[in-house]
């Protein structure tokens, strides 16, 4: 099933696992994927740039095939860096009351709560990875050129019709049509992610019609008809997160996965609770007292910083209560365990189509 997309990213099959940050990512889940001929993802945002170039050289022990290192281009709110010490303070008194109710006290001032964006990006580049993908905005034309210089390949998330023809004008080479079926966060950069808000098909119609670059179709896909609906609306390849991320490879865990497999994914909710950005999750008491709490909640990446120091207290605690729950859509639907399992049947049903 060649097409544009899967030639430029060297992969077999058009199937892109969606790359999850926070410590989820694993470099055995993306070996996985790309070993089977899909594109296998690493969020990287998170990490500071002298560890990305080890992450590189793990992934590259794993796996001969291509694979994407993501990193978000935006990743800090308006007004974060102005947060003080005072300031710290009076966000930390919002969440102690949870800290010690899980039998925890709230972490110590930071030094550095987020590495910087540029900082990240040179080291990334200067570790080539085949494939550099981001969100949350473009990155600054000398890192696209760098980039182009070193034969890496380029991919940029969108959320709507502007912003794809942003990330084309910029010169990307792939663009992720991302809808908000998706689980995970809402990567939109023109707009408030809360208007910016159009489903997965609609918007890779909207973009397939009006970009010459491969579009690759994200959110509430998690089988081969899934892929296949995507291609026929003319994407090239299709992004699976939430698939993935139930798989046993990902960071996640087993709490959060069993829940993938139950009831619980009959209703997500799109939230600020996680990070302080738009995300898609399942309800669950973080949720409720953080909702509670809008408009009082600190920035992006403050929020995160204190919600992932109480997730961790929580799975210490082992109540899933306090997790970040993320969950697409077509959770429901997940029926595969393994990424090797998943892998399988989405080659299976694309081969059959091809041969029938």
């Amino acid at each position: 099933m060649m097409s544009e997309a899967t030639r430029r990213l060297g992969i077999r099959y058009p199937i892109v696992q969606g790359p999850f940050g926070g410590g989820i990512s694993t470099a055995r889940l993306v070996a996985a994927v790309s070993n089977k001929g899909g594109l296998g993802s690493y969020g990287a945002h998170l990490l500071a740039a002298d560890e990305l170039g080890g992450l590189v050289a793990e992934i590259r022990a794993l796996t001969l095939q291509p694979f994407a290192m993501n990193l978000w281009v935006s990743n800090r709110d308006e007004g974060t860096l102005r947060i003080g010490r005072s300031d710290f303070e009076r966000y930390a008194k919002l969440f102690a009351p949870y800290f010690e109710e899980l039998g925890s006290t709230v972490p110590q001032y930071p030094e550095r709560m987020h590495p910087l964006f540029e900082e990240q990006a040179h080291a990334l580049i200067e570790a080539g990875p085949p494939v550099f993908s981001f969100v949350f905005g473009i990155p600054a034309a000398d890192i696209l050129a760098k980039c182009r210089k070193r034969g890496i390949v380029t991919i940029g998330a969108a959320t709507s019709i502007a912003e794809a023809q942003e990330l084309e004008s910029a010169g990307v080479d792939l663009i992720v049509a991302t809808g908000f079926e998706a689980g995970g966060h809402r990567p939109s950069f023109l707009k408030r992610a809360e208007d910016s808000l159009m489903g997965t098909f609609v918007l890779t119609q909207l973009v397939a019609d009006r970009v010459k670059v491969p579009v690759i179709a994200a959110g509430g896909i998690v089988d081969g008809r899934g892929i296949r609906a995507a291609l026929t609306l003319g994407a090239q390849a299709a992004q699976l997160g939430t698939a993935f991320l139930a798989c046993a490879e990902s960071g996640t865990t087993d709490r959060h996965r069993g829940m993938l497999f139950s009831g619980r994914t009959h209703s997500t909710t799109l939230t600020r609770a996680y990070t302080g950005r738009l995300a898609r999750g399942m309800p669950n008491r973080l949720v409720e007292v953080m909702t509670a709490h809008a408009g009082r909640l600190p920035p992006y990446p403050v929020q995160a910083w204190f919600v992932s120091r109480l997730k961790q207290a929580a799975v210490d605690a082992d109540r899933a209560d306090f997790f970040s729950l993320y969950a697409g859509q077509a959770a429901p639907n997940l029926r595969h365990r393994t990424a090797s399992a998943l892998m399988g049947a989405l080659i299976d049903d694309i081969e059959n189509v091809r041969t029938s």
